[in-house]
């Protein structure tokens, strides 16, 4: 799976949300500056091109839909982030949160029973 721009992301986002959608639903769910219509039309059809949207046709019109789950994508990103910045180590990922205090004593203790949890 590759990895998305950020503006790729964002339409992502939206697809997400939403599920299916029309080029014209997206524009407005954007954040500002909204893009132009060409712009994210063009985008689609790489995220297309790229597998993670699919298509119907209404009339002479497609109806988009992500192929590529939320999950799926989460999972991705954070493989590449703990291999890329912490050497493949999921403690040095939760020790440098813990270090920069983006990470309370209190969730630390929460993720350990997520952990306990999903191993049974």
């Amino acid at each position: 799976m590759q990895k998305l721009a950020k503006r790729e992301e964002q339409i992502m986002q939206v697809f997400w949300k939403l599920g299916k959608a029309f080029i014209k639903e997206i524009i407005p769910e954007m954040p500002e500056p909204k893009p132009h219509y060409n712009s994210v039309a063009t985008m689609v059809k790489i995220l297309e091109e790229k597998g993670f949207l699919d298509h119907e046709t209404i009339g002479n019109i497609y109806n988009y839909y992500p192929k590529v789950t939320r999950e799926d994508y989460q999972k991705h990103a954070m493989k590449d982030i703990v291999s890329q910045y912490f050497d493949n180590s999921y403690p040095s990922m939760l020790a440098f949160f813990a270090k920069e205090q983006k990470i309370s004593e209190q969730e630390l203790g929460e993720i350990l029973n997520l952990i306990k949890t999903e191993k049974k």
